[in-house]
């Protein structure tokens, strides 16, 4: 009993990385937008997981580097375990990633100092200038309501991507459409849905840019349309609901801020979204796009077509496209070459012609990559892939600084491999009888 009592008061410590005493805010994608986004301060944020070993060693200096610069800097922390759409919004890979946001709370810059608190401090009053500057040159104004920012815009601005539902089209456009749809049944009359109004519109335009219109945003006037307000049991206004292709509706009950609207947005896109293409590479402009497109890049190199056979290979493509899909939501690109084909690929990445198959995950941003040294089977993969979704494992300098260059080849046909033919050797002009002479 005591034992046990002991073990959980540890899980729970390790839990609760910063208390309310701290000077570390605890943000949340319900306090996150007003906190952070619509704030006039500079703020340094780490998102991070509690079991995450550099996350515990980080988490004193961080607290010390907050009440360091309590009242001048705004330190933060954002726990990705329990909010992970929140770290989805701004592609954490890693833990812990610490971003700043400074003038342009849209665009949050990467954090890349050290992680002692004299460190901390030191880049973040080096923060701190450059934010004052900015303010001084009308580069930024801070909170999200000042002129000339880019979440001031979106709320106060048009809902031209907020779609009007009507009993004439919403069978058409919703059910019987192949996208995800977040539908606000509302009144013109009630105070909360005008106060939901800029934030939905708002939402609406980010979500149609980052998912290329695949998740919807739409409203309903349930005063006019009452026939579709009561087919869904509308009783209160708004009442937000989340259509999918062939599943019955369901409740939305996250936030209503822009953040909050959006984050769940994403969740969807991602559950909805089919799995990634495994594409052979064929040329140079595939190879670079599919890797500068996406934040990692998987490569496989697949044994010759003479040494499996196309059941063979395809099994490993099998693999590929189980773990392909098992990650979509990480929006990764996923490419194969056969062994050979591609050799200088294959020695940028340390891959080295033999071990085939081998499997290597490419940073194009970073020109930083890690080699599967495990199985190349699911758990194998998976193991790999998990590592690298936690911002673990080694990692290595792409040979040369760049992606290599990428030999145009033919597509794969599906077939099995052909044994080259061998010419046969005409020797009826050659005299035998010349090879049984002594030869002095």
């Amino acid at each position: 009993m005591l034992l046990g009592a002991v073990i959980s008061s540890l899980l729970v410590a390790a839990q609760c990385v910063y208390s309310p005493t701290d000077d570390v805010v605890t943000l949340t994608p319900s306090n996150f937008q007003r906190e952070v986004v619509e704030s006039d301060s500079l703020w340094l944020v780490e998102f991070y997981a509690p079991w995450c070993g550099h996350c515990q060693r980080l988490t004193p200096e961080w607290k010390k580097a907050a009440s360091a610069l309590k009242g001048i800097v705004k330190v933060g922390a954002v726990d990705c375990d329990q909010h992970k759409a929140l770290g989805g919004q701004y592609e954490i890979r890693g833990y812990p990633t610490i971003k700043v946001f400074g003038a342009n709370k849209n665009k949050p810059e990467e954090y890349q100092g050290g992680r002692t608190s004299e460190s901390i401090i030191d880049s973040a009053l080096g923060a701190l200038r450059s934010f004052v500057k900015d303010r001084l040159s009308g580069r930024g104004g801070g909170g999200g309501g000042s002129a000339g920012s880019d979440s001031g815009r979106q709320r106060t601005g048009s809902k031209k991507d907020v779609i009007e539902l009507t009993d004439d089209n919403f069978d058409r456009q919703v059910l019987n459409g192949d996208d995800v749809w977040l539908v606000e049944f509302f009144a013109p009359w009630c105070g909360h849905c005008k106060s939901l109004e800029p934030e939905w519109a708002a939402a609406a335009s980010e979500v149609a840019e980052q998912t290329k219109g695949k998740v919807k945003l739409g409203a309903v006037d349930a005063t006019v349309h009452q026939g579709l307000a009561s087919r869904y049991g509308i009783r209160g206004f708004p009442t937000i609901k989340i259509f999918s292709k062939g599943e019955e509706p369901i409740d939305y009950e996250g936030g209503r801020t822009r953040a909050d609207i959006v984050a769940r947005a994403l969740d969807l896109f991602s559950e909805s979204a089919p799995a990634p293409e495994i594409l052979e590479i064929l040329n140079d402009d595939l190879a670079k796009k599919t890797c500068e497109d996406h934040q990692l890049c998987i490569v496989a190199v697949l044994p010759h077509i003479l040494d499996t056979g196309a059941s063979g290979r395809n099994s490993y493509l099998e693999v590929m496209l189980k773990m392909a899909d098992k990650y979509k939501k990480k929006m990764w690109g996923w490419l194969w070459t056969e062994a050979g084909a591609q050799p200088d690929l294959e020695t940028a990445l340390g891959i080295g012609g033999f071990g085939y198959p081998a499997m290597a995950a490419v940073n194009a941003r970073k020109m930083k990559f890690a080699l599967l040294k495990g199985s190349f089977s699911e758990q194998g993969i998976n193991e790999f892939l998990r590592e690298l979704s936690f911002g673990r494992g080694s990692t290595l300098p792409v040979g040369g600084g760049a992606i290599p260059k990428i030999n145009t080849v033919e597509a794969w046909d599906g077939k099995d491999g052909e044994l080259p033919v061998e010419d046969d050797i005409d020797l009826s002009d050659v005299d035998m009888d010349d090879f049984d002479k002594d030869e002095l």
